[in-house]
C-alpha cells in the first residue's frame, strides 16, 4: 500500500533540515505521557517521528521504560511502521499527499494494537515546501477529517486545540471486526 511518493519523500527530507520543523510533538508530550501512564502502555509507535522529539518529550516527563518504534519516510533508517499498544501521529496527517491520506489512515489502523493519539492541524503551516506549496497539503475542517478517521477507529476523546494553531487531537481505538 503506497503512503508517499518518492518526489514528496525528497521534499520532506529537505524540510526536515530546518531545525524548527517537527517540534509539535514536544507540545503534546505531556498528554501522551498521561495516556501511557493511565493505560499502562509498554510500546509506542511514533508515526511521522521526524527527529524523535516525542521520545525526548515523554522521557523528560518521566517515561523511560517504553519500547519505542519511530517511523518517518524522510528517515529511512527508522524502518517500516511497527505495531504498538499506542500509536501516535502528531502533526502528520495534514502533511500527507491528499491522494494517499486514506492509505495512511488504513496503515495507522493496521499497526494500532490498543490506542491511538492523533493531532491534526486544519489550517496553513508556517513552512513552505521547496516546490512552493504550503507544508500542510491538506487544510480541511474536522467535518472532513472525522469520517475518514471513524472508518477505522472509534473516537474516545476529541478536543479542539490551538497548540499549533487551529487543530484537533483525539484518542482512538481501532474498530474490531464483528462477525
Amino acid at each position: 500500500m503506497k503512503t508517499i511518493t518518492e518526489e514528496y519523500r525528497e521534499l520532506q527530507k529537505k524540510l526536515h533540515q530546518n531545525p524548527n520543523y517537527g517540534v509539535a510533538s514536544l507540545s503534546f508530550a505531556p498528554i501522551v505521557t498521561e495516556i501511557i501512564k493511565q493505560a499502562k502502555i509498554k510500546s509506542l509507535s511514533d508515526y511521522g517521528a521526524g527527529k524523535k522529539n516525542l521520545l525526548i518529550g515523554i522521557n523528560n516527563n518521566g517515561v523511560k521504560d517504553i519500547e519505542y518504534f519511530p517511523y518517518d519516510p524522510a528517515f529511512p533508517e527508522y524502518g517500516r511502521p511497527s505495531p504498538a499498544e499506542l500509536v501516535c501521529c502528531i502533526d502528520v496527517l495534514e502533511h500527507i499527499e491528499p491522494d494517499l491520506i486514506d492509505n495512511v489512515i488504513q496503515e495507522l489502523a493496521s499497526i494500532t494494537k490498543n490506542l491511538g493519539f492523533f493531532s491534526i492541524h486544519m489550517g496553513p503551516a508556517a513552512k513552505i515546501l521547496a516546490d512552493g506549496r504550503n507544508a500542510h497539503l491538506i487544510q480541511k475542517p474536522s467535518s472532513w477529517w472525522l469520517p475518514k478517521i471513524v472508518k477505522y477507529f472509534e473516537i474516545h476523546q476529541l478536543m479542539n486545540h490551538n497548540i499549533m494553531g487551529n487543530g484537533i487531537w483525539m484518542i482512538v481505538r481501532p474498530k474490531i471486526e464483528r462477525v
